[in-house]
Parts: C-alpha cells; structure tokens; sequence
C-alpha cells in the first residue's frame, strides 16, 4: 500500500448495526474517523437478516450520518466491507493433496490448486464453504507451515472450511448491493478478523480461545501452534439473560438495564433485600447466575470437541462483544476452566478518532475493516461529481426560476404596399433633380 485510503464497513448482528468509516495509512495504522450505530434489530435473528427492506432503511440511516460528520463529508460511501457472522458458521476439517513429478518445486500455482481442491470438497448441501484456512503442511514426508520454495514428490495440507447457510450470505449481498446500490469490497468472516487483529502471534502459538458473546450467539474459535484449529457458534448470548427476566414482569428494555447495571454472573455471598418495583433483587440474581453458567459450560465443552484439553491452552481465553458486560462473566469463565482470561482490546495500530461508540462496541467492525482493507486496495469513498462548465463559465450561477419572461415585442417591419409607395415617390422625387436610388428592388 502506497497512500492512504478511506475505507468503510459495517457489520449486522441481531443486537445491533454498526457501521465504521477509517483513513488506512501506508504504514498499516487504521484511523477510525466516524461510527453509528443502531440497537434493537429486530429484522436479524441470530445473525440472519429475515427482513431486507428494514434492515436497508436502517443501513442507510447509518451510512448518512456517517456521510454528515466533518472528517467524511463531503465524501459519499460507495462500498463496503461486509462482515459475516451467524448460527450456522461453523469449520469443518478436511484434508487434500496432489501428488508431483520428484524434486517439483512448491510455487503459488501449486498451492493454489491446493486450496481450490479444499474448498471443493464434498459437505452437506445445504452448507456453503465461505473460506479454507490451512492448518498445516506436508511436502513429502516433511511437515512444515511454510511450503513454498520447498522441494518434494508430493504435497498434502490440513484445512478448515469455514461454511455457513447461504441464506446468509445471499441476505446480505441482497440488502447492501441490490437494494442500497453500494458496491461490497469484499465479505469478511468477523471471527476469523477479530482473531487476526486482536489475538498476539504468541498467543495464538502457545494456544488460545478466543470468544464473542453477542446478542443470541456465541462464537467460539480455537487456536494451535499458530492456526486455527476450532470454530463454532453457539445459539446463546446475552439476550437469552434477558429473555429470562422478563418472565419477572419485566420489559425487555428494563430487564436488560437490570441486568448491565446491578446483574453478576457470581452468585453473591448474600442475600439481597433489594427489589425493582416489586421485582426482588434474589430472584433477578438467580436467573442470571442460572443462564450465565449455561452459556459458560458450553463455551468451555467445545475445548473438548475440538480434542484439546485445558492445558492444551496457556494462551487462555479472550473475550470479546455486548454480552461479555454483564458483571462477573469474566471471573466464571476464569473459575470454571482454570484458565487466564482477558478483555480483547484494539491493538495501538488501531485508532479510534470518533468516540461516540465504545472501543469494546467497534472490536468487530473494526477487524473486518482493517481485514477487507488490507486485502483489497480499493477506495471506499468518493467525492460527489460536480457539474463542470466550459470555457471557465460562473462556477456558481444563479438558479433557474420558474417565472415565465415575456419575450420582446417583434417591431413590424415596412409591408409590400409601403415599399412600393416609397419607390413611387423616389421616382418622382428623381424627377425633378433628385439622386439616384440605389436601394434593392421590390421584394
């Protein structure tokens, strides 16, 4: 990358829309200039856009206010990075190879005949592959991470497809580029950009569990030795704590209040005899206490689908999105696996110039930002066109009205009987000593 460049995406879960417009330095650093957002959508469940046109009304809301602010006006978005999130993204792990003359050379053709033999790999129809992340390589019987440049009769690899239902993906181009007319750079799964941006190499090496606790899913991704080993979503989050308070009464706006500010994943070593409008504090607790564990011990089975144990992670756990607020959800997972856990943050290379929305609220959109920008060179934004006007005319002339001018009145010119009058009479005139006429002759 030789200059800078304004980038724009947005990423749509069922919580909430958030949108990001940034400066991408030549040198790698990400300025995020402007963010919006819209919470409460209720046209996308668990990640799945179910209504188009009012997911696009609030879409092109956000890119509005976006347009509005100094640091994009008067630019105008005309493309986007998409993220890709949702129930059914989930890896699967495959294994593919090609067979070669002896002493053949691993160039980038061959490793992407490689890659291109994974993602067409046979799985359940009603998956689409999205991505194929290596995990591993074998060039002869020599293991390596790095195959290019090296020299064998035969290369094999270890993947995993990222897949997903189509109704995912169709959803979303159908709702950004066909209804909003905004072209998409490039669909980026917000996972696998979030471990990229914010997980370290060294965690990622020693092993690693990176978790982000939405709105009505968790997505759970493992790392080893470098590579992602492990990727599921999980069909909890932080809403289904609130769907469970409302059984006190409660509306779900008042319950989710409840919840962020007085709710704690930890039981208390007390009894409470607070109440909220005759909602009593106890009962709140243990309806939290009861669903946060749920959503901890599921986070923690998928260690053990992934074939790995405890141990197998001194990296420990990362945790990011909405549903990692609720008090005390940190310190459970941390006590339920014996591992460290973090609170996943923007790396310094990552600045955020607009602070209307938190850090912790853009981790997502911001890492499928900096992913998409970083593979794709284009702009995002352009200026408007503006009417150019020849020869260096008024660059700001008056408008038009409406009024109707009064054209001038024709002056009426001599009639034929008047022409041949006055011939008449410079006829007679010349009679009597007058100047020849040189005038035309009658019409």
């Amino acid at each position: 990358m030789t200059e800078e460049r304004y980038v724009a995406a947005i990423e749509i879960s069922s919580s909430k829309i958030v949108a990001v417009v940034g400066k991408l330095r030549p040198g790698g650093q990400l300025d995020i200039l402007a963010t919006e957002q819209e919470k409460g959508v209720e046209s996308v469940r668990y990640g799945v856009i179910k209504n188009l046109e009012e997911t696009s009304l609030r879409i092109d809301r956000i890119l509005k206010k976006l347009e509005q602010k100094p640091a994009v006006s008067p630019r105008k978005i005309t493309g986007l990075y998409v993220g890709l999130s949702g129930q059914s993204l989930r890896s699967i792990p495959t294994k593919v190879g090609i067979n070669l003359p002896d002493d053949t050379e691993i160039t980038d053709d061959i490793l992407n005949r490689l890659h291109q033999q994974a993602r067409s790999t046979a799985i359940d129809s009603s998956l689409e592959v999205v991505d194929a992340v290596s995990r591993s390589f074998m060039v002869g019987r020599i293991e390596t991470v790095s195959p290019k440049g090296a020299v064998g009769n035969s290369i094999s690899a270890e993947y995993d497809l990222v897949v997903c239902r189509p109704e995912i993906k169709r959803n979303l181009i159908r709702t950004v580029q066909d209804k909003l007319h905004i072209n998409i750079k490039g669909i980026v799964v917000t996972a696998l950009s979030a471990g990229q941006l914010i997980l370290s190499a060294e965690e990622k090496r020693l092993g690693c569990m990176l978790v982000d606790m939405g709105g009505e899913t968790t997505t759970v991704t493992i790392y080893k030795n470098g590579h992602l080993v492990y990727f599921a979503t999980l069909p909890l989050g932080g809403r289904n704590i609130t769907r469970d308070l409302t059984s006190l009464n409660l509306l779900e706006e008042r319950a989710e209040e409840i919840k962020i500010t007085n709710g704690n994943a930890i039981p208390r070593d007390t009894v409470s005899t607070l109440n909220y409008n005759g909602v009593r504090d106890v009962d709140v607790s243990n309806l939290i206490v009861a669903r946060a564990e749920e959503i901890v011990i599921n986070i923690l089975k998928q260690i053990k689908y992934a074939e790995l144990k405890d141990n197998d992670l001194p990296g420990g756990i990362v945790v990011i999105g909405g549903g990692s607020k609720l008090n005390g959800i940190n310190d459970l997972l941390a006590n339920k696996s014996g591992l460290n856990v973090r609170r996943g943050t923007l790396p310094q290379y990552v600045r955020l110039e607009d602070t209307k929305i938190s850090s912790n609220d853009i981790i997502e959109v911001a890492s499928v930002l900096y992913a998409g920008a970083s593979a794709n060179g284009e702009e995002c934004l352009e200026y408007p066109e503006r009417d150019r006007l020849p020869g260096g005319g008024d660059p700001n002339p008056e408008p038009e009205t409406d009024t109707e001018l009064t054209p001038e009145p024709k002056t009426k010119g001599p009639s034929w009987w008047d022409k041949a009058r006055a011939k008449v009479g410079q006829g007679i005139s010349n009679m009597f000593g007058g100047t020849e006429d040189d005038s035309d002759p009658l019409d």
